[in-house]
């Protein structure tokens, strides 16, 4: 059995040589004579190509199905790893969440303590109503927003306007459906301000610039840039505590303040409705600012 085995192999071998020497020449002749074939006629070579598409495109879309389902298995393993690393990822924010929550809860707790101790006031009930900012600038002003609620919806002169990052300014005049807020930066702008790791108050003053300046801190104040400006809520007027900006420069001449509201992305913001105890009503003064101008409008 062998012998013949090995006398067929003998014989193959030189058929297997020939092949291979004439193949290529046979597929050079093959694709001139096709485009020979192309240049005389067109049409022939189109339908052979539809043909060949034809039968083709079933072959192709069976073998590309292993292919698919290979690329989506492995689509899928990477996806259950990012999933695993994800998970593990939260499960540690989550302890250190937890951590920090009992935290909170143990220093408002204290907090609390001190206050029935001490016998202290809490502050009023800030109420915040949400305004859509539907215009800029105009009338006397040079720094205002124009914002779709007034006084039927509770916002009177003298509330805080804040935005998602910090404060934006306060109410200066009020329509029946819409009103306007100074900013803070502008001109006419002063907010009672305080250092929120020394506790040294001034005044934060508007110059019409995107920094205003923070004024009228003791002599002993120490100022250094990064510190955190919040509102102080001396007079009354404005709730304490509300993030205003960091000091971006110190100077002979200014402190100047970089605010936390980004003003070209003002969309929404909420008035704050905080009214202190004996404090008289905006709806009893006749002496609001504009209110007849903007119910005019």
């Amino acid at each position: 059995m062998a012998p013949r085995q090995g006398i067929a192999i003998r014989l193959a071998w030189p058929l297997k040589t020939i092949f291979q020497r004439f193949a290529f020449v046979a597929l050079i002749v093959l694709s001139i004579a096709l485009l020979f074939l192309g240049k005389a006629n067109i049409g022939v070579i189109e339908g052979l190509r539809t043909t060949t598409t034809d039968v083709m495109t079933p072959v192709l879309a069976t073998i590309s199905q292993p292919v698919d389902a290979f690329n989506s298995a492995v689509n899928k393993v990477q996806k259950l790893t990012d999933i695993v690393e994800e998970n593990a990822r939260l499960r540690e924010e989550n302890a250190r969440l937890l951590k920090w929550q009992a935290v909170g809860r143990a220093l408002s707790q204290e907090n609390e303590n001190y206050r029935q101790l001490l016998n202290a006031l809490s502050d009023p009930l800030v109420l915040p109503i949400t305004a859509r900012v539907v215009g800029d600038s105009g009338g006397p002003f040079v720094r205002t927003l124009l914002l779709n609620a007034g006084r039927d919806d509770g916002i009177r002169v003298g509330q805080a306007v804040v935005g998602p990052l910090g404060l934006v300014g306060r109410i200066a005049e009020t329509g029946t459906r819409s009103s306007r807020a100074l900013l803070l930066t502008d001109l006419n702008s002063r907010i009672p301000a305080v250092l929120e790791k020394s506790r040294h108050k001034g005044i934060l003053v508007g110059d019409n610039s995107a920094s205003p300046t923070l004024e009228f801190l003791p002599n002993n104040a120490i100022v250094v840039p990064g510190d955190r400006i919040v509102t102080s809520g001396d007079g009354g007027m404005l709730p304490a505590g509300r993030p205003i900006g960091i000091v971006a420069s110190v100077t002979e001449r200014a402190i100047r303040v970089q605010t936390f509201t980004d003003w070209s992305r003002l969309e929404y913001v909420s008035v704050l409705r905080y009214d202190l105890p004996g404090m008289s009503s905006p709806d009893e003064n006749p002496g609001d600012l504009g209110e007849s101008r903007l119910d005019d409008k």
